[in-house]
């Protein structure tokens, strides 16, 4: 089992290589999407709804024995299937870990590369608002300027 953000990231990277163009890559992307478990319809409100994404996304985090769990859906394929890599990397996670998380490997999949400039805003508002989860739910001792920096 892969625990680690780095480990379970590098499992998406050697997945999305076994794919040679972007038609299989994104259908990978929409089944990992149909693979979330659904959030409860109670969270499904404007409360829970990521800002920045043209899609709905709604996510939701608590904290379970220091660590921090992740729901999400989305309306629309794609984005359904990029929360659904953000959660399969991050849930489960310690809040600073995510805080300050590489995501890098969107990027080495190609990910934002061949999205569009939307989706990409999309993304960016997605892992922002799981690290200010982070930041939120993993209290005083998680901070969201650089290691090293105070915020």
């Amino acid at each position: 089992m892969k625990d680690t953000i780095a480990e379970r990231a590098e499992a998406i990277v050697e997945e999305f290589s076994l794919f040679d163009d972007w038609m299989g890559k994104y259908e990978h992307l929409i089944e990992q999407g149909r693979s979330l478990p659904l959030i409860e319809d109670a969270y499904r409100t404007d409360e829970y709804k990521v800002r920045g994404c043209q899609a709905q996304v709604w996510l939701r985090a608590e904290r379970d024995n220091g660590r921090i769990v992740f729901k999400a859906d989305s309306d629309a394929l794609i984005t359904k299937g990029l929360i659904a890599l953000l959660v399969r990397v991050l849930n489960g996670q310690p809040p600073e870990a995510i805080a300050h998380a590489d995501l890098s490997f969107l990027d080495r999949i190609g990910m934002k590369e061949h999205l569009s400039p939307t989706r990409k805003n999309g993304l960016d508002a997605m892992i922002r608002q799981m690290k200010l989860y982070a930041v939120a739910l993993g209290g005083e001792n998680v901070s969201a300027a650089p290691r090293g920096q105070k915020a």
